[in-house]
């Protein structure tokens, strides 16, 4: 290897290719140009004097060897984002504007006291609150939209590192009428039933809920599809059919009798992380904005105000 800088681009470039399988997505995560992707992967091939991929009707696929490499990469990789962590400074110096992505069903939990820690404790940061899906926030997640997000049912990849934050339930959600008690789980059977409001197809929660009903022999009559938690529920309440929702997008209204709502049995989880890019130096700000909102989604679980959560 000819140097530290080199041997980190090359080990991120080999991660990155591997774990999207297409030299033109990793350069577009890794935010350099397609060429010098191809030169760390030829170089590292060069220096190791084996092949790393295969070129396939699939993309690029690890060689045998490659998959030797990646296993110490990946760790090689981690261990020096804990290496940054532990050398970080004193928050309050922090300053900047932080982007930060809340899934649309925390932003009535999160978006209030994240707000306020920052400003008592990172008085030099500007705070900017982006909501959408998952999926939406992701793709602003790699496009540098956001600096760091909320995101769901994803690990670590080479662009970027996940931390686990908590792990909650979906419930059925009805109209206040309905007779669905958050003490009495509800199984899919019932859910069929009922016309239903569902996310747009292929969006990571109608995944999950696809996934999930997929055991009983019924197919759904779905009434509307949207890309908007608000909308879910305004159509509910009209009447239009029931939906599925994590718990933390519908406390508030099933305790103003707004909607009603129950778990799904079995229960059907989903798993909040951050995400936060890899590639490049992570600003101060940035760092000290993620730990407070690690911080402050840990004490809403250990206080039970986040419905259904567990760490």
């Amino acid at each position: 290897m000819r140097g530290d800088d080199v041997e980190l681009r090359q080990l991120t470039a080999l991660v990155t290719v591997a774990e999207v399988g297409s030299v033109t997505r990793a350069a577009q995560l890794l935010h350099v140009v397609q060429p010098a992707v191809t030169r760390q992967i030829r170089s590292l091939e060069e220096e190791l004097g084996v092949a790393l991929f295969e070129r396939t009707h699939r993309g690029m696929v690890p060689t045998a060897a490659a998959e030797v490499l990646i296993g110490h990469a990946r760790r090689a990789l981690h261990e020096l984002d804990r290496a940054r962590a532990e050398l970080r400074p004193d928050p309050a110096q922090a300053a900047g504007i932080v982007s930060v992505g809340l899934l649309e069903s925390t932003n009535d939990l999160l978006a209030q006291p994240l707000s306020a820690q920052v400003a008592r404790r990172l008085p030099g940061v500007e705070l900017r609150l982006l909501t959408g899906y998952s999926g939406h926030l992701q793709g602003w997640l790699d496009d540098g939209t956001v600096d760091l997000s909320l995101l769901y049912n994803l690990s670590d990849t080479p662009s970027m590192a996940v931390t686990h934050l908590l792990h909650e339930q979906l419930w059925a959600v009805g109209p206040p009428g309905a007779g669905l008690d958050p003490g009495s789980p509800v199984g899919w059977a019932e859910v069929l039933a009922h016309p239903l409001v569902l996310p747009v197809a292929g969006h990571g929660l109608r995944v999950l809920i696809d996934r999930a009903r997929s055991a009983v022999p019924r197919e759904p009559v779905v009434a509307v599809q949207t890309n908007s938690l608000s909308l879910q529920k305004q159509l509910v309440v009209a009447g239009h059919g029931w939906t599925v929702l994590p718990a933390a997008g519908v406390a508030a209204d099933i305790a103003a009798e707004r909607l009603g709502g129950a778990p799904l049995d079995p229960p059907v989880e989903r798993t909040v992380v951050l995400g936060l890019q890899r590639a490049g130096r992570v600003p101060d700000a940035v760092r000290a904005v993620a730990d407070l909102l690690v911080e402050v989604t840990a004490g809403l679980v250990d206080a039970g105000t986040w419905p259904t959560a567990r760490a």
